[in-house]
């Protein structure tokens, strides 16, 4: 099943890029620029594959703030065109999105079907491009993902293991919770959706894939160190002792139950793939 692939350099197309071989095209911005969304649609005209997964995006929460209108176009009317495109071409096209959706109120995980209600810019525009998707009509799945970490590009991990060797005390924010989601899982996942929507245009819609068990960035950052063996001492702080121009939910637990149900994908262990992460960085302690 020849895949393309929206994304060439980012966490997830790293991992896409690593598990499907030769059944998958690859799109980095010179080929295909998300802020030129007819160019977007053409690439999948161009290229006739069996199916298209969108692993690009603009990411910058805190950017995004002061640049919407940008992020728009390529969280959004980027994705738009593509899922258009695709319908098109009566293919399968699955769209990666974000916790950043919701309010982030309560404790409890958000289902695919709960209330969206976004805090910032970023949020905004990928609520914009899951809509802009279920607009095209064509098979679809959008998966909503949160706390996307690997061994590639600026992630918590890596971030930890730098700060984590330079110092000796840090302060991390305790009370946001979400589950981190290691690149290679969403990569998987993403392959085997793809192919089930070949199979059964039936099981098009919004879902959510996430690592559990669900943690606090601190409690992360204290199985990050214990891996790798690092023992910087961890205080917990409030989200109002670190500021950022953009909001961040509090929760962002994801109920992923009917991402199993429908496609027979658990939800990973952030724990194994966190190990996997720190043998490949060379930072693991065993």
């Amino acid at each position: 099943m020849t895949i393309l692939v929206f994304g060439r350099t980012g966490q997830v197309a790293t991992e896409l890029a690593r598990q499907a071989g030769g059944d998958a095209v690859f799109l980095g911005r010179e080929a295909a620029d998300l802020s030129d969304p007819a160019a977007c649609a053409a690439a999948i005209a161009a290229h006739g594959p069996r199916a298209v997964i969108n692993a690009a995006a603009w990411t910058g929460v805190d950017a995004a703030e002061e640049a919407e209108a940008e992020a728009h176009v390529v969280n959004a009317e980027a994705p738009g065109a593509m899922a258009r495109a695709a319908a098109a071409a009566g293919i399968p096209f699955v769209h990666i999105s974000t916790d950043y959706v919701f309010d982030g109120a309560g404790s409890t995980p958000f289902a695919p079907d709960a209330p969206t209600a976004p805090l910032g810019a970023y949020g905004r525009t990928k609520l914009a491009g899951e809509a802009a998707v279920r607009a095209a009509g064509g098979p679809h799945v959008i998966l909503r993902t949160s706390w996307v970490v690997s061994a590639h590009r600026r992630n918590f991990v890596k971030t930890m293991l730098r700060l984590g060797a330079e110092r000796d005390r840090l302060t991390i924010v305790a009370d946001q919770v979400g589950g981190p989601t290691p690149a290679a899982d969403i990569a998987h996942a993403c392959r085997g959706i793809a192919r089930a929507l070949a199979d059964d245009p039936g099981l098009s819609g919004t879902y959510h894939f996430a690592g559990g068990p669900d943690v606090s960035w601190a409690d992360f950052a204290r199985e990050i160190f214990r891996q790798a063996g690092l023992a910087p001492e961890v205080v917990d702080i409030a989200t109002s002792d670190y500021p950022t121009p953009a909001a961040r939910p509090a929760n962002s637990r994801l109920d992923t139950g009917a991402t199993e149900a429908a496609f027979g994908v658990a939800r990973p262990d952030w724990r194994r793939g966190l190990a996997d992460i720190l043998k490949e960085l060379g930072a693991s302690r065993t």
